[in-house]
């Protein structure tokens, strides 16, 4: 990382912006036209329904108590990670990296956003063979933080092990 002005800046803040808007109209479908709430859950296949979830807690559904307490303390805690990864962002060089830390202050960002307003986190996608259930139920902010995270990992292991190989530096994009 260095300490000049990442060229993708921009780029990464307007990334940030989209997954942070697509996250809220996701959430104000659900809530308001399609109101799942009072529903509970909507059929849409075999292996996806939406399924209302009010999460407290952190991914996984950690911590998970719905106090004031935890609700402001969670909203402080993302609130710093958000100020980091948007810091990180404004000193990358590598545009690959400043997609996946807009894609987690996009995320980070609307999760927030629900806290303040709602006291938890709105959560809805339910991916699903029969009864087994791999994942959480989540939603598009969850999505954006979990594939920015795994972007980031991807490409340090990758071109770590490439930059190693050659005795080169990771390139910058």
């Amino acid at each position: 990382m260095s300490s000049q002005r990442s060229p993708h800046l921009r780029f990464g803040l307007i990334f940030a912006a989209l997954a942070f808007v697509f996250d809220q109209i996701t959430k104000w479908v659900i809530t308001v036209p399609l109101s799942l709430e009072p529903k509970g859950q909507i059929e849409i296949t075999s292996f996806f329904n939406l399924t209302w979830a009010e999460n407290c807690g952190i991914s996984l559904s950690m911590f998970a108590s719905c106090t004031d307490t935890t609700r402001w303390t969670l909203v402080a805690v993302t609130g710093i990670v958000a100020a980091a990864v948007a810091f990180w962002m404004t000193r990358e060089q590598a545009k690959g990296d400043v997609i996946a830390l807009a894609m987690i202050l996009g995320g980070a960002l609307g999760n927030i956003v629900d806290r303040v307003r709602f006291g938890y986190v709105v959560d809805f996608a339910d991916l699903h063979i029969g009864d087994f259930r791999p994942f959480m139920i989540f939603n598009v902010a969850d999505a954006c933080i979990t594939l920015g995270v795994l972007l980031l990992v991807a490409r340090a292991l990758l071109l770590g092990e490439k930059a190693e190989s050659t005795g080169a530096k990771p390139s910058a994009e």
